[in-house]
């Protein structure tokens, strides 16, 4: 046990700042973003002695982020769903560039994004992942994968060129 838990500690602080930012980049909040980190190591400490090592440790960790995720999403919406009777509107939010794209204000149009463009963009376009491997991580099919993130890169594009115009 003692074997296993230095090794687990080892493979934590190896890739534990990897797996929060894919968290963050997904929920688009801090908050959430440890949280789901956490959820994300208790996993894969329950499942440790499962793991194969067909794919690489980083990878197995990104699928279970992505699952925890994606599970929370599905809960906090099930919650909405029961209180909320009609839509809420989107909250507008003020942008000044100091230069053409700052790192905070590209991370905060990440995060403004619809989540399933913003999910396909920041495993495929950020994390290198391939459309196959975005699409089964994701439970969507390649094509609407591609299309996805087609339609980040355009979001995206247009709310920072229409930031640095203005």
């Amino acid at each position: 046990m003692a074997q296993s838990l230095t090794e687990f500690e080892s493979i934590y602080r190896e890739h534990s700042a990897t797996v929060f930012g894919l968290c963050r980049r997904l929920t688009g909040e801090h908050a959430a973003a440890e949280d789901a980190t956490q959820e994300t190591f208790l996993q894969a400490w329950r499942a440790l002695a499962k793991f194969e090592s067909r794919a690489s440790m980083a990878t197995w960790l990104h699928r279970i982020a992505v699952n925890v995720v994606l599970a929370t999403r599905r809960r906090k919406s099930a919650q909405l769903l029961s209180f909320v009777s009609e839509p809420v509107p989107e909250r507008e939010t003020d942008w000044v560039f100091e230069t053409p794209v700052e790192v905070a204000e590209l991370e905060a149009a990440v995060a403004a994004l619809p989540e399933g463009a913003r999910d396909v963009l920041v495993l495929s376009g950020i994390y290198a992942y391939s459309h196959e491997e975005t699409a089964a991580m994701l439970g969507i099919a390649v094509g609407t994968c591609k299309a996805q993130l087609h339609r980040a890169r355009r979001l995206l594009a247009n709310k920072l060129s229409a930031e640095v115009a203005a």
